[in-house]
């Protein structure tokens, strides 16, 4: 905004106020520019000689709150104090249509040349209050743009991790025997490094699950059919067996760093209804590596 200078170097920009929703002048910072010799009774006298030209929309006296404002923002002018022989009472405040009344009504001989400059003032005024409207606006605009933007990715974080939740706890129910299955092999092919499955019947169709996989696996089971194994590992030789029959339920670790539970043996993915389930416990899991040890 273009600063409006007159005498003392006093800005008139700086003069001007909101009071009430409405840009205005005080009484003593009009003397002051209109070189009033007897600062506001010079103002005041005109305006009561005058009274019908200043109709409130005009011309309004400050209540006492909002004097008190206005004391603890100018008590540092001292100009206006010492204007007011140092008290600082009720002023009046004078909008734009006011303070160009007041400039006919004074008889002074800056009041044409500085009533230009102060409506020059208010419109300059008037232009830096629109323009940042409109920047803000644009601004407020933009946020909310930038919110619904976020919203939507949130949503649709929110939903992946809704479908990833349901792909890694999951019940099947009787005859969902290919979605069981596929379920496995999507859990199986997301092993980087390592396997182990745990399930005391180890047999056949887990051997076929098994076979497309390209990392070491290593089974844990009671049991196993020492002829099937041969005939496996004559033609794959990805897996390694070992005897273990401490455990009742079927589990899968990939990478020594993620567990699942399973609810049924891989022969019978599907058969009957059954879950699972993906165990986020470092502890259980430690737990388990460790046991499988002894």
């Amino acid at each position: 905004m273009t600063d409006l200078i007159i005498k003392d170097n006093i800005k008139i920009e700086d003069l001007i106020y909101e009071v009430r929703g409405k840009q205005v002048m005080l009484d003593s910072d009009l003397a002051i520019l209109y070189g009033c010799k007897n600062g506001t009774k010079s103002i005041n006298l005109a305006v009561k000689r005058h009274i019908n030209r200043f109709p409130e929309r005009f011309c309004f006296k400050l209540t006492e709150e909002e004097s008190k404002n206005f004391w603890f923002q100018l008590e540092t002018k001292k100009d206006n104090i010492e204007t007011r022989g140092g008290k600082y009472d009720r002023p009046y405040a004078f909008t734009e249509q006011g303070v160009a009344m007041l400039s006919a009504v004074l008889r002074t001989e800056v009041a044409e040349e500085v009533s230009i400059k102060i409506m020059d003032a208010f419109v300059a005024m008037r232009k830096y209050i629109s323009s940042n409207l409109i920047e803000q606006k644009y601004i407020n605009n933009m946020v909310l743009k930038h919110e619904e933007s976020i919203n939507l990715l949130q949503e649709s974080f929110e939903k992946l991790e809704i479908k990833e939740k349901e792909k890694i706890n999951h019940i099947f129910f009787e005859g969902q025997i290919y979605d069981a299955y596929s379920l496995m092999i999507d859990i199986l092919g997301s092993a980087k490094e390592e396997i182990i499955i745990i399930d005391n019947y180890a047999g056949k169709k887990l051997f076929d699950l098994l076979r497309g996989i390209g990392v070491g696996i290593k089974i844990y089971s009671k049991n196993f059919d020492l002829e099937l194994i041969k005939k496996y590992n004559s033609q794959y030789s990805n897996i390694s067996t070992f005897i273990h029959n401490g455990f009742h339920d079927r589990f899968i670790i990939l990478d020594k760093s993620i567990l699942y539970h399973c609810g049924s043996s891989f022969k019978d993915l599907g058969v009957k209804c059954f879950a699972i389930n993906k165990v986020d416990n470092q502890f259980l899991l430690k737990g388990i590596l460790s046991y499988l040890d002894k």
